[in-house]
């Protein structure tokens, strides 16, 4: 049975025996907070638990390092629809230690897409584009300053209601620790002066 058909069979039950009916909420965020994080599978469960967090009290965005790579890109709308639209006051940024995306080799990654069939006249074509594939997969080299550009471009973003705390915490992925980078009410605080 592939992965597909296993999920789709538990699904059928899931459904069946009425299980969804524990994390029934609406589409607005019980604590009015939007989350960015990583996609690390450590930080599925562990992020929520380590704060105090359950179905219903956040909007959680997710992609690799917790990074926002585009002023204008996917993460940031999706940031500001949160703020917008789903009535989220708060903002956090949320990195994690150990990351993937601190490790990431752009040559190595394109190594890996060649082997997989991704021609090299692509990669061409893209560089003559504009495109710098080595610049666009790039990690980062310390979390917490990722963390804090993060937070900065969504301070700084004009479409960004100024009076929105962005907070940037980075957690432990064994322990759930959370350790302060940014406090976004101080940020607001300085704006007020």
């Amino acid at each position: 049975m592939s992965l597909l058909s296993e999920i789709l069979t538990y699904n059928e039950q899931f459904v069946r025996e009425k299980e969804y009916e524990s994390f029934v909420t609406t589409k607005f965020p019980d604590k009015r907070l939007v989350i960015l994080t990583c996609m690390d599978t450590r930080l599925l469960e562990l992020l929520p638990k380590s704060m105090n967090m359950k179905n219903g009290d956040v909007k959680v965005v997710r992609n690799a390092g917790a990074m926002i790579a585009h002023p204008f890109g996917s993460i940031m709308r999706s940031l500001l629809v949160a703020v917008y639209e789903l009535q989220a006051d708060e903002v956090l940024i949320i990195g994690h230690y150990d990351c993937g995306m601190g490790a990431v080799n752009s040559h190595d990654m394109i190594d890996k897409m060649k082997d997989r069939g991704i021609d090299e006249d692509i990669l061409t074509t893209l560089q003559y584009s504009g495109i710098d594939v080595h610049d666009w997969l790039k990690g980062f080299d310390d979390v917490k300053d990722s963390v804090s550009y993060s937070v900065e471009m969504v301070r700084q973003h004009p479409l960004m209601d100024k009076k929105i705390p962005v907070h940037g915490l980075v957690i432990d992925p064994g322990t759930g620790q959370l350790d302060l980078i940014k406090d976004g009410y101080k940020e607001i605080e300085l704006l007020k002066k």
